[in-house]
């Protein structure tokens, strides 16, 4: 099973740099996306709506050019879970899910933390909710695979200008601890298990002339642990200032 994940950065963007026809060629079971910047209703063009996947949205509630997730899937899944019943922030477009027999794969878009103290604080209380529910699943006899642009790292090697700074992006004292803590709790960086090789980064914030980050990764639960064949990230070509994950796993659906 072929899993690809990206930051779009707005999907109608993404779609006029060809990021939609390179995705649709890559023989992924499933897609996630996130950051669509769209409303699903206005996506007027069949390119949007290729006939070997059935797509599925969930929009910001209020406006729909802000977040946005999406999930495009080969085969029909058993259910599609739009939210995680996180009352304030599942009308922002967060989070959507695919479930199948054995396996749930999500599409999660992490609220960034930049612009402030409030925004850092509304990002912790996400992440604090999230852990409760990840705990909550963590022992269910079937694998989760959350993919997504995560805005976290759990080392400074994961920031190609780091040295010793905590302001980049998803490199704080508490947004690291998040993550360390996740990873000790049972889940894994399914990127690491498949590509363990120091040097890729998959975000740059400020740019190609600036540092790149690993902030986008595929998290999956222990039982999966075995199950990743292959990981790379595409930066052949920009399809926003996110690069695509694509994960193999040996898994069918």
């Amino acid at each position: 099973m072929r899993v690809i994940s990206l930051v779009t950065e707005g999907l109608e963007r993404t779609a006029e740099v060809g990021g939609l026809e390179w995705l649709f060629s890559q023989d992924a079971d499933i897609i996630c996306l996130q950051d669509t910047r769209c409303a699903e209703h206005t996506l007027r063009d069949n390119s949007f709506f290729p006939d070997d996947y059935h797509p599925y949205f969930l929009d910001h509630y209020e406006d729909p050019k802000v977040n946005g997730v999406a999930i495009y899937c080969k085969q029909l899944p058993k259910a599609i879970v739009w939210g995680l019943g996180f009352d304030k922030f599942d009308s922002q477009g967060l989070y959507i899910q695919a479930d199948y027999t054995d396996v749930s794969v999500g599409s999660v878009l992490v609220p960034s933390g930049v612009g402030g103290p409030g925004a850092m604080a509304e990002k912790m209380t996400f992440l604090s909710q999230l852990s409760s529910h990840l705990e909550k699943v963590r022992n269910k006899r079937r694998g989760y695979i959350l993919c997504g642009g995560w805005e976290l790292m759990a080392h400074h090697a994961d920031a190609e200008d780091a040295g010793n700074s905590s302001s980049l992006p998803g490199l704080s004292a508490s947004e690291r601890g998040w993550l360390l803590d996740l990873f000790s709790s049972g889940y894994s960086d399914a990127f690491s298990e498949g590509d363990p090789e120091l040097g890729a980064y998959t975000w740059w914030p400020d740019g190609d002339d600036a540092g790149g980050l690993r902030t986008d990764t595929h998290i999956i639960s222990e039982i999966l642990l075995e199950r990743v064949r292959r990981a790379y990230i595409y930066d052949e070509k920009a399809l926003s200032r996110h690069a695509p994950v694509v994960i193999d796993y040996d898994l069918t659906l």
